[in-house]
C-alpha cells in the first residue's frame, strides 16, 4: 500500500474511531471489558485495536484469507486470547451468536453486500444486551457520484444517481449504496434507534494525492477538517460513507 493510500486510510478510519470511542465512553461508562461482535470484520482493522484495549472480540467473516491475516495480526499484537473468529456470512448471524450477549456490534461495510440488509440488521439487534450499541458503516451514493465526477468519470457519476441501488456500472464493486435517508430507515424496523450519524470521507478521497504524500502537516490538517465535516449534518449528504451509531429501542 502506498504512502498516500495509507494516509487516506488513516483519515477514513479516524472519524469512525472518534465516534465509536465517544459512544462507548458516554453510553457504556466504566466498562473495561466489553463483549464485542465484529460482523464482516475482515483482517481485524477494528477487532485487534479493540482487543488491545482489553475487550473480547468475536469476528464473523466469510473470507478465509482475511481470517488468516486476522490470526497473524492478533498474534503479532499479542491479543490472540481476546480475539476469536468464525468463518461465516452475515446472513448466518442469528444461528451463530448467542442472543442478547453483546455490548457492542460492529457492522462496517456489510449491508452493501448482503441480500437482505434489513434482516441482517435485525439479527444484529438481536445479539445486543439491553444497553448495547451498534456501529454501522455504509457507502453513500451521493458521495460516490461526487467522487466519480471529480475523477473525470462523468457518465458514471450520473449513473450512480439514476441507479436504484446507487451503482455506477457493471464493474462497480458494491451491489448497493444507501443515502442518509435510506440508511436511517433501516433501524426502527430492526428495533434500533440511531443516536449519532457521522459523515466519513467527505473530502478525503477528493483532495489530490500530492497534497498528502509525505506531508505530515497536510495530513493533520485533512484529519482536522474531516473531523469537523463529520459532525456537520449539511455534509452528510455528500460523504463517501455514513457512520451510524444506534441503541436498542425501549421494549425491543
Amino acid at each position: 500500500m502506498t504512502d498516500v493510500a495509507n494516509a487516506r486510510r488513516r483519515i477514513r478510519t479516524a472519524v469512525v474511531w472518534d465516534g465509536l470511542s465517544a459512544a462507548i465512553e458516554a453510553r457504556l461508562p466504566g466498562r473495561t471489558q466489553l463483549d464485542v461482535l465484529d460482523v464482516g470484520g475482515g483482517t481485524g482493522g477494528f477487532a485487534v485495536p479493540l482487543a488491545q484495549a482489553g475487550h473480547l472480540v468475536t469476528v464473523l467473516e466469510p473470507n478465509p484469507d482475511a481470517l488468516a491475516a486476522l490470526e497473524r495480526r492478533a498474534a503479532e499484537a499479542g491479543v490472540s486470547e481476546r480475539v476469536r473468529w468464525v468463518q461465516a456470512d452475515a446472513a448466518d448471524l442469528a444461528g451463530l451468536v448467542q442472543p442478547g450477549g453483546c455490548d457492542l456490534v460492529l457492522c462496517h461495510g456489510v449491508l452493501e453486500h448482503v441480500d437482505d440488509p434489513a434482516a441482517v440488521l435485525a439479527a444484529v439487534a438481536g445479539t445486543l444486551r439491553p444497553d448495547g450499541l451498534v456501529s454501522v458503516l455504509v457507502a453513500n451514493p451521493n458521495g460516490a457520484a461526487l467522487a466519480r465526477a471529480v475523477a473525470g468519470h462523468l457518465d458514471q457519476a450520473r449513473a450512480v444517481l439514476a441507479h436504484p441501488a446507487g451503482r455506477w456500472g457493471e464493474r462497480d464493486p458494491l451491489p448497493r449504496r444507501f443515502t442518509p435517508q435510506q440508511a436511517a430507515a433501516l433501524f426502527p424496523p430492526a428495533g434500533l434507534a440511531v443516536f449519532a450519524t457521522h459523515g466519513v470521507r467527505v473530502c478525503a478521497d477528493l483532495v489530490p494525492g500530492a497534497l498528502v504524500e509525505g506531508e505530515p502537516d497536510a495530513i493533520a490538517s485533512l484529519l482536522a477538517l474531516e473531523a469537523v465535516l463529520a459532525e456537520h449534518p449539511d455534509f452528510h449528504a455528500v460523504a463517501g460513507q455514513l457512520h451510524l451509531l444506534a441503541s436498542r429501542l425501549p421494549g425491543s
